[in-house]
């Protein structure tokens, strides 16, 4: 009898215990802590889901006056025309049926293109680069740059001639050796409190156009080229033809889902350079809104080694007619 109530009682005690136990790592619903993923990854997995990874924003993004617009009249009846250089400038000179906007209020500006395609122009091409990346991430997919900007159109605006140059060539720092082998680093670090893709794209956006055109010139990434991560988006023929900047890597193509934009890296000034400097702003504007502190060579490599290229160079504006006024 004495040893049933013995073990009667240690069962009890066992039992307590573990009523105990249990009552004390249960917690309420509002107290589990549910991992947050990172801003990068939820806006990767939603831009590569809705078609917007970098290779279908640079999917026709770019027209010549002559091929869009009507020859008769000279305009762009087809286009809703944005031109983005300042107020003064649109009222010496602009393409009749454009309307002066700016590159901080592009989004809310193109709302009023009637459902017509956006044709984008700036003084050069490059800015004009930014803000169709940022029309294409916001739904306007078909929206174009017009190349080489409003200096293509006329003499009068032409800001390309006098930003042509070769101090690329015989520079100790524009050389034919390897191109830098390429690495796997991490993911930028973007800053939100949004958790769903469509808010974090949209505040990446506006962040881009408020932020202005971000670029860099060749003089100063010839001079140091060290103080930047600097990418030569060309095929690697070209490379191999035309040499490269110091220490440059060429990652071309680039995309999220094949996973190359994880060769750039995120602690860095990521410097991308082409030709004319206009590709270069849409993958700088696309890799700017992705979180990377990102610029483009201006005037890419019309600017350092103009003499030596056979194509892709500014030759000449063309003599066509234009407004006055606002």
């Amino acid at each position: 009898m004495k040893k049933e109530n013995k073990f009667l009682k240690y069962f009890l005690i066992l039992v307590m215990v573990a009523m105990v136990v249990a009552s004390g790592c249960k917690k309420d619903d509002d107290d589990v802590v549910v991992p947050v993923e990172p801003a990068f990854t939820t806006l990767k997995a939603y831009l590569t889901a809705n078609s917007m990874d970098l290779n279908n924003i640079l999917d026709g993004w770019i027209t010549s006056a002559a091929a869009a617009m009507d020859t008769t009249t000279m305009t762009f009846p087809n286009h809703y025309v944005m031109d983005l250089r300042s107020a003064a400038d649109f009222a010496i000179g602009h393409i009749s049926g454009a309307k002066n906007t700016t590159l901080a209020t592009i989004i809310a500006d193109a709302a009023n293109n009637g459902g017509k395609p956006l044709l984008v122009i700036c003084y050069t091409g490059q800015t004009a680069g930014h803000a169709v990346v940022a029309l294409r991430l916001s739904g306007y997919a078909d929206a174009k740059v017009l190349l080489w900007g409003m200096s293509s159109w006329n003499p009068q605006f032409d800001k390309w001639t006098p930003s042509i140059g070769d101090i690329g060539i015989g520079h100790a720092n524009w050389t034919m050796d390897p191109i830098t082998t390429t690495a796997a680093f991490g993911d930028p670090t973007i800053t939100t409190t949004a958790t769903d893709g469509a808010t974090i794209l949209a505040e990446r956006v506006a962040a881009l156009i408020s932020g202005g055109f971000k670029g860099v010139t060749g003089a100063d990434v010839l001079a140091t080229p060290a103080n930047y991560f600097i990418n030569n988006y060309w095929a690697a023929a070209d490379i191999a033809t035309y040499a490269h900047i110091t220490g440059a890597y060429g990652i071309s193509p680039m995309s999220l889902a094949g996973g190359e934009v994880n060769n750039l890296d995120p602690t860095k000034t990521i410097v991308t350079y082409c030709w004319t400097g206009q590709t270069s702003s849409m993958v700088t504007a696309y890799l700017t809104v992705l979180g990377y502190d990102a610029k483009s060579l201006k005037f890419g490599v019309n600017s350092m080694i103009h003499t030596n290229l056979t194509a892709h160079k500014w030759s000449a504006s063309a003599n066509y007619t234009f407004v006055t006024g606002p």
